[in-house]
This record gives structure tokens, sequence and C-alpha cells, in this order.
């Protein structure tokens, strides 16, 4: 009985959740290990279609840098980071479409249809929803050269907002075309930036390998639960925020600057990190907001 009581309660807790979501669209950007467990991405997608079920407006946006490495290397092709930016040539970026296109993207929809929503697949191979230009890196003045990598700078937000009105889950690679119609290799957790921006999502949501911003990034302990643009800002300047999680924070500032009200950074290893950040008055990441 106790059990039973206590199920009820989270139900309770939830349902003030729902009703306040219901309709809105939450961008969630999946990164991480989870990409690389048929069990954590199931359980993560499970999070997804329940969303979808109580009436809010999911879109995925994905990363596959791992895959896209190990893929790399099968080839035979030398994989060079400039910057911390993947060099794409022809025929790295031939690589790189096939893992995020046809494994990694094809592969979320099938598991979305398989728990009972309906899910479409965007990318160069169907239909492209990011557009944007060649990118170049700055170095003391010099222009950098990535080959076909690029930003994002403009988004289907039509296409989106219809599929999401027809209960149907956007799930999005980043990779772009340009205005001649050349593809580009696009920072994920940029592009996820910019959707919840062009779409005016009511939450960011970055799916990680941490369950947060940390004070210490080697202390678990020093977790940040929630701050604000300027708290983070300051972060960025002296340090506390940089490499790997610099991109992801760069990403929610983006949003936030578009409008969107909430941003989160969420560990993906954590069972139903996604529900327990949105649906529960104790989140289990960091918040961040205006």
């Amino acid at each position: 009985m106790e059990q039973a009581i206590a199920k009820a309660h989270t139900l309770i807790e939830a349902l003030g959740y729902i009703q306040r979501f219901a309709g809105q669209v939450v961008v969630i950007k999946l990164g991480g290990s989870v990409m690389e467990s048929p069990e954590a991405l199931k359980r993560m997608m499970t999070d997804v279609v329940f969303m979808n079920t109580v009436g809010m407006r999911p879109v995925i946006v994905h990363g596959g840098g791992k895959a896209i490495s190990q893929a790399m290397s099968e080839s035979g092709l030398e994989v060079q980071f400039v910057q911390g930016r993947r060099y794409t040539d022809q025929r790295t970026l031939n690589v790189v479409e096939q893992v995020l296109c046809t494994q990694i993207n094809d592969n979320i929809s099938e598991v979305i249809e398989g728990l009972g929503s309906k899910a479409m697949s965007l990318h160069t191979l169907t239909s492209c929803v990011l557009f944007g230009q060649k990118l170049f890196l700055d170095d003391d003045g010099r222009k950098v050269d990535l080959g076909s990598v690029g930003q994002v700078t403009s988004v289907n937000a039509k296409l989106l907002e219809l599929l999401c009105q027809a209960d149907t889950v956007p799930v999005i690679a980043p990779l772009a075309r340009d205005k001649t119609g050349s593809k580009l290799n696009c920072n994920a957790d940029t592009a996820a930036g910019e959707v919840a921006a062009c779409l005016q999502a009511n939450k960011l949501v970055m799916v990680t390998d941490t369950h947060g911003i940390r004070r210490d990034v080697d202390d678990p302990e020093t977790v940040i639960t929630s701050a604000s643009e300027a708290e983070i800002r300051e972060m960025i300047a002296d340090g506390t925020i940089s490499t790997g999680m610099l991109p992801k924070v760069d990403a929610c500032l983006r949003a936030l600057d578009a409008g969107v009200p909430r941003a989160h950074i969420i560990d993906g290893r954590f069972n139903h990190s996604l529900l327990l950040e949105i649906f529960s008055d104790r989140g289990v990441g960091t918040l961040i907001q205006k």
C-alpha cells in the first residue's frame, strides 16, 4: 500500500508540470554515452515518448562524434581536429553522413516508433531542416579553413512545427546545406541551440555524461543545480566552464538570448533523468535561466 501511495504522490507532483508544459516545444540534444548503449538510448527515448504522449512537443538533435571517429578509423582515414573541430574533407564528410544519417538518426527514429510514438528522420538524405554557411576559425587574424564544416544560420521551423502538431517527434542530424546545396558538418550542441532559438522552445535540454555544471570539474559534489545567465558568463570568464562543457553552455546561452525561458544540462546515464528534470520539484542537473 505504501508503495502505491508513493507512486500516486509522484503522479500528482508530475500533474502540474504536465499541465504547464502541454503543447510546449522541448528541444533535446542527445550526446554522451547514451548514444553508445542501446539500453540507455531506449530508456531515454522512453522518456521522450512519455513527454510526447502527455502533450509535450519533443524535438531531438543528436551528435555522434565517437561513432564517426570509429568509422573513420575502420575506413583507414586519419581523424584530424583543429581547435577542437573535426577537419572534414570530402571522404570524411561521406563517413560523417553515413554514420549520422543511416546509422544513428534512423536508429533513434526506429526506437521511438517501437515505443509507440511517431518519428521523422531529418537529415541531408531525407528532408534537411538545417541551413548554414562554411565556418572559418581565427588564428591570430588568419582564417583557418576546416573543409566542409559549417555553422547553422537558419532552421526550417515551419516543417518542425507541423511535425510537432502532428504528434511526430522530429529527429535531426547535425548536417546542414548552404546556399549552393553543399553539405556541411556542424557541431551538434550549436545546432541544438539554433533549433531551440528558431522554434522559440520552452526548454533546451543538453544530455551529457555529467550531472551538470561543476564548480570543481573533478568533484561531483560541486554540481550547480541552478544558475543565472550572468553567473554562467562569470564562470566562463574565470575558467570554471571550459573545454567540452563550453559549446553546450554556449548553446544554452544562445537559446536564452533568443527568448527560450530555461536550459538544462543533465546526465543521460542516470535513469529517467529527462523526466526527473522536467516533471519533478527537484531536478537532477543544472538549470540555466535569465
